[in-house]
C-alpha cells in the first residue's frame, strides 16, 4: 500500500435529499449532452419543414437544422460539488449548469436539496442550494431541450401545424 491509499478521502453518495454541510468547492467541470428523443425531434422537424416548404414558395430563405442536429440535444456543464457534514463525511453532488462565483465560498454552511438521476452510477443531481452563512438562495440554470430548438424554429413548427391544420379542415368539409 503507497501514501496516496493511506490518505485518501473517502467520497459518499448520498442519498436523503436534503444536506447540510460545509461547502469545500468545485472540482473539474465538463459538460454532458441531453439528448432530444426521437419522436420529439421528428415532430417539431417536419411541422418546421411544412412551413419552410411555404416559405421557399414564397421566396424566403429561413435557417435549416438537419435532424441529426437537433437530435444532438443541448450541452450543459457539469461541475462536481464536495461538501463535508458535521460528522467530517465528505459527499460528492453534481450540479448541472452554473451559479456566480461569488455565491459560494469555501467554508460556507449550505444546505442542498438533491434529486437522484436516472443513471445510479452518477452521484446525485444538486437542484437548489440555500447558502446558510449569506442566507441566500441558488438555483444552477442549465439548458433544455425548448431551448436548443429554438424559438425560431417553434414558431415554424408552430405556424407548419396550423396550416396542416387548416388544410385538413378544408379538405373534410
Amino acid at each position: 500500500m503507497d501514501d496516496t491509499e493511506l490518505h485518501r478521502e473517502r467520497i459518499l453518495r448520498h442519498v436523503s435529499p436534503i444536506i447540510t454541510g460545509r461547502f469545500l468547492g468545485y472540482q473539474a467541470s465538463y459538460t454532458r449532452e441531453v439528448r432530444v428523443g426521437r419522436p420529439l425531434a421528428l415532430a417539431v422537424f417536419v411541422a418546421a419543414g411544412i412551413a419552410q416548404l411555404i416559405g421557399s414558395l414564397l421566396r424566403m430563405k429561413p435557417a435549416r437544422r438537419t435532424l441529426k442536429e437537433l437530435r444532438k440535444g443541448p450541452e450543459f456543464l457539469v461541475t462536481p460539488v464536495r461538501l463535508r457534514d458535521d460528522l467530517g463525511q465528505t459527499y460528492e453532488i453534481e450540479m448541472h449548469g452554473q451559479l456566480p462565483q461569488s455565491a459560494l465560498h469555501r467554508g460556507d454552511l449550505v444546505q442542498v436539496r438533491t434529486q437522484p438521476q436516472a443513471d445510479h452510477t452518477l452521484p446525485v443531481k444538486l437542484m437548489q442550494v440555500v447558502n446558510l452563512t449569506t442566507m441566500q438562495p441558488l438555483t444552477p440554470r442549465i439548458p433544455t431541450r425548448w431551448s436548443h430548438l429554438g424559438p425560431a424554429l417553434l414558431l415554424q413548427a408552430a405556424v407548419g401545424v396550423t396550416l396542416l391544420g387548416a388544410v385538413l379542415a378544408a379538405w373534410l368539409r
